[in-house]
């Protein structure tokens, strides 16, 4: 087993360290999928198949701008949706290790009080006023479900083998010593 270099005392109330845990398993949740499908031919984890998206690459890019939207909602910027992305699938993987890996740096420097604090969230679906910890712990439970998705995807392309990705699994080998 290893240690995490997230210490339980500096990262204040439960909730605190468990959203700074948290984004930090979804980073390596997302970077260890990816580098497992890295392994394979481009040509294959291109293909479309029939899911909520047409394969790998949308729903790389449907996790990554989700992300990106929450992350711009609790820094309070602004965001601009993109609709379809256009690049390659190596570049979709790498746009998103790299957004997952600034969520969680966001995540691990806000305070407690960051944490607890509600922002304002109007857009054409819905409003709420939530604590950040929602939003943060909505992103997460959302990349989730679409790593699921990815595996199936896989499994459809006769694909097999797709990374233990749970969170014990990250708590228990996972973390960065």
């Amino acid at each position: 087993m290893t240690t995490d270099n997230l210490n339980t005392a500096s990262a204040g109330t439960a909730i605190a360290y468990l959203m700074k845990n948290y984004a930090a398993y979804n980073a390596w949740a997302n970077t260890t999928l990816i580098n497992w499908l890295r392994t394979h031919p481009e040509e294959v984890l291109e293909k479309e198949i029939s899911s909520s998206f047409s394969g790998i690459k949308p729903t790389i890019f449907h996790i990554c701008q989700t992300q990106v939207y929450w992350l711009s909602l609790i820094k309070k910027e602004a965001f601009d949706w993109e609709r379809s992305y256009t690049g390659t699938i190596g570049e979709a993987f790498d746009m998103l290790i790299k957004q997952s890996e600034e969520f969680a740096d966001v995540v691990n420097q806000m305070t407690e009080a960051d944490i607890e604090a509600c922002t304002l969230v109007e857009n054409p679906w819905f409003k709420c006023d939530f604590a950040n910890f929602e939003y943060i712990q909505q992103v997460m439970n959302h990349s989730t479900y679409h790593r699921g998705q990815i595996t199936t995807i896989t499994h459809h392309l006769g694909l097999t083998g797709a990374p233990m990705t749970d969170y014990n699994y990250y708590n228990i080998y996972g973390k960065k010593g």
